[in-house]
């Protein structure tokens, strides 16, 4: 009996250790990542704060995710605050926030490729996303950034529990930053109309949450609770048979709910609801002519 007390207590002096140490390799993994350097090579574009920049700057704000983050007078706000210990405030991006100094190629710097002024990461920044903006684009956008009253708010504030912060040392849980190839040529503009060419400009706003093949799956550092995407194209799975003209697409781009009615959780509609009726009908154009994927496929 006192031989196997003793093999148990030392397991568990085993286990304990084990733990310890894997939760120290997790911090020091954390950190290691969450500070290193990402070196980009960026230029500034001549932004123009015109009446028809700043009007497309606005709207892309407000339909591309940026308002959904960082509020509608980009002061910052709690973005996730999950009772498994996960909190996310978003920082202040109006002038004298934490983003005060910002030169164009800064802007560009951590729109483009989710990197901050010093060349470190952003660890929670849908750059990918917005990787393939036009110039255009990035220079209205930086424009009226530039262009918000300043408000009250600071930096970025974060909570990681040791389970995420294990997942993102060791690489599971990626950010955007190394998602993101960062020798790529910006999009070249194409006409807005409702068609497949700008519906898959369009689509560059769903990869953060949809992959990069549009084929759903579970959301790349989410909370554990959240629901996974759901697979865009024709593959199993698929939600599109379900919309079958673009006006029942539309309507649950407006209202937040599924075709039979039920509200569908996560989805940024915040700012999808902003999203004006060419995007969202080519949008759905786009997703019709995307060959089968099996739902999570890459």
């Amino acid at each position: 009996m006192k031989r196997l007390l003793k093999w148990i207590v030392g397991i568990v002096v085993l286990l304990v250790v084990a733990g310890i140490g894997l939760a120290i390799a997790a911090n020091l993994l954390f950190d290691r990542k969450r500070d290193r350097v990402v070196a980009v090579d960026v230029r500034g574009m001549g932004v123009v704060s015109d009446e028809a920049a700043l009007a497309r700057g606005k709207y892309l704000f407000a339909s591309r995710g940026c308002s959904e983050c960082h509020g509608a007078n980009g002061a910052g706000h709690v973005v996730i605050d999950d009772p498994g210990g996960l909190h996310v405030r978003s920082p202040n991006i109006t002038p004298g926030g934490a983003a005060a100094g910002y030169s164009e190629a800064d802007w560009v710097r951590v729109i483009r490729h989710g990197v901050k002024k010093d060349g470190r990461a952003v660890m929670i920044m849908p750059s990918e996303d917005y990787n393939r903006l036009t110039d255009a684009d990035v220079a209205a956008l930086i424009a009226y950034l530039r262009s918000l009253p300043p408000a009250p708010g600071g930096a970025a504030e974060f909570k990681v529990p040791l389970p995420l912060k294990a997942l993102y040392g060791f690489g599971v849980i990626k950010d955007a930053a190394e998602k993101i190839d960062h020798s790529l040529s910006p999009a070249q503009p194409v006409a807005e109309a409702v068609s497949p060419e700008h519906g898959n400009y369009v689509a560059n706003m769903c990869f953060g949450c949809h992959g990069e093949h549009l084929s759903g799956g579970k959301i790349p550092g989410g909370p554990p609770d959240w629901p996974p995407a759901a697979n865009l194209t024709p593959g199993d799975g698929s939600i599109m048979p379900v919309y079958e003209t673009p006006e029942k697409f539309k309507a649950m781009f407006r209202s937040g709910k599924r075709a039979n009615g039920t509200s569908i959780p996560v989805m940024p509609f915040e700012s999808l609801r902003a999203l004006n009726d060419t995007d969202v009908e080519a949008l759905y154009v786009y997703l019709k002519t995307l060959p089968p994927r099996p739902f999570g496929g890459h």
